[in-house]
């Protein structure tokens, strides 16, 4: 223990610094971000108030998955990704598909979270080249992540609770326009009958209820973040399960309670799929700068994610380099004196650079794109191989006298695994998603033909060796 900080210090050299706050604030920055703020009219107009359901449900099975990691974690808290279990349980083949794979789709996601703040920043200053605006925000929080980790938590519960107090405002205002009736431009009254009236499930058809799961499931992506965290957290064993319980609950509060007020405000059939919701109900209100403010909520908002995204490929790649044998990765191991694996965060860093080069050429934007659709569709695949490692975890030794366990994991973690599967199944169906979803499929049978041959060609000369 130091002394003079009181702050944990692990025997590799991180510290365990984020608190409680911290640790939550982490989930809420990786996973309410611009989905919510900007693409919840897409899902709204897609299948009307049909969409609280399909979020209550992923949101479920999110928690059953985070239930999963958190037990894996409260068994050894000082791993630095939850996808090291896969490694751990699944063999080293899985293992390094699920952990250099997830790590790729952070760093494509984070580039993609540096487009859209180029392009909201624009909004302000139009003559500011994209490329700087994502320069100055990935320098910036590069350099908070390369502090003491408790400054980044601090940092990191700055900008979630930005996002959250915007949440707040909106159900507040949202509240006292149902409250008073308020009558919008169009002449619709606000009331909670709006949410009711003329009921369907399925009010386009039951294929865009179908295509809106897959939607929704990547809006959740970013609450395994926690599954990051456990190792630079205090008291781990303390902190986890309650984070864990606590997140999902208020993520539900945050999604569900802002998207019903907004389908009571004004009927579904009459939100644009084109423009923030929260801006549609701000003016409403009578607030002018309505989409000046959400502008700013989702610059703040893609800069939180970002943050946490800096923060998780960084350890995802120390962990990656702790469990390689090669010479190469041996660099990557290093800790700074204030407990950050800085080499492996300026590496991760350094990868996102892409995003402004990318911004140089317009006629690449198009890949990038479909890249990033891929690497967002492999995600799932970790998720469900995140599953399997739970359930082969709970048939080892390391399982026994737990305290926090997965509810039910013999009927629970099936149906997950099985929901998991449906989801990416269903991306097959859309014409959109359909060829991310080959892509995906594709990155996964290649690396696994590339795992056969390197260790085809290690055992060629092993054998000559001799």
């Amino acid at each position: 223990m130091n002394k003079t900080s009181k702050v944990e210090v692990n025997q590799d050299g991180t510290q365990r610094g984020l608190t409680n706050l911290a640790v939550q604030m982490i989930a809420f920055g990786g996973s309410i971000g611009t989905g919510l703020f900007l693409g919840a009219g897409s899902t709204i107009h897609r299948t009307g108030p049909s969409i609280l359901l399909v979020y209550a449900v992923i949101g479920s099975f999110f928690f059953l998955m985070m239930r999963a990691i958190g037990e894996m974690l409260y068994a050894d808290p000082n791993q630095h990704t939850f996808v090291a279990f896969i490694h751990r349980y699944l063999g080293s083949g899985l293992g390094k598909f699920a952990e250099w794979s997830y790590w790729l789709e952070l760093i494509l996601a984070a580039m993609a979270e540096l487009t859209a703040i180029a392009a909201y920043f624009q909004l302000w200053f139009p003559n500011l080249p994209a490329w700087l605006i994502q320069l100055v925000f990935l320098v910036a929080l590069t350099l908070i992540n390369l502090a003491v980790v408790s400054f980044f938590g601090k940092a990191e519960i700055i900008l979630s609770g930005i996002k959250i107090i915007t949440i707040l405002g909106l159900i507040v205002v949202g509240g006292w326009l149902i409250l008073t009736h308020h009558q919008g431009i169009s002449g619709d009254r606000a009331a909670v009958s709006n949410l009711t009236a003329n009921f369907s499930v399925f009010p386009n058809g039951i294929a865009q209820f179908i295509f809106a799961f897959p939607m929704v499931f990547f809006a959740f992506q970013g609450m395994e973040f926690i599954g990051i965290t456990t190792a630079e957290t205090k008291q781990p064993r303390k902190i986890l399960p309650r984070a864990i319980n606590q997140i999902i609950g208020r993520i539900l509060f945050f999604y569900i309670g802002s998207l019903a007020v907004i389908m009571m405000v004004s009927p579904w059939q009459r939100i644009s799929a084109s423009q923030s919701p929260f801006v549609q109900i701000f003016e409403l209100a009578g607030i002018p700068a309505a989409a000046m403010l959400i502008n700013l909520v989702v610059i703040v908002a893609a800069a939180s994610t970002l943050n946490s995204a800096i923060f998780s490929t960084g350890r995802h790649l120390y962990q990656l380099a702790l469990e390689s044998h090669s010479a190469h990765m041996k660099p990557l191991r290093k800790i700074s004196t204030s407990g950050i694996p800085i080499v492996s965060v300026l590496v991760s860093a350094t990868l996102m650079l892409g995003s402004p080069i990318l911004s140089l050429f317009n006629q690449l934007t198009s890949a990038f794109t479909f890249v990033a659709s891929v690497s967002g569709d492999i995600y799932i695949l970790v998720c469900i191989l995140t599953m399997v490692a739970h359930w082969k975890f709970r048939h080892s030794p390391a399982s026994r006298q737990i305290a926090f366990r997965m509810p039910a994991y013999r009927i629970t973690e099936p149906l997950t695994i099985c929901f998991f599967g449906a989801v990416f199944i269903s991306l097959f169906f859309g014409e959109a998603s359909r060829w991310p979803a080959i892509g995906a499929v594709i990155w996964a049978l290649g690396f696994g033909g590339y795992l056969k041959f390197t260790q085809s060609r290690s055992a060629e000369l092993f054998e000559k060796s001799k």
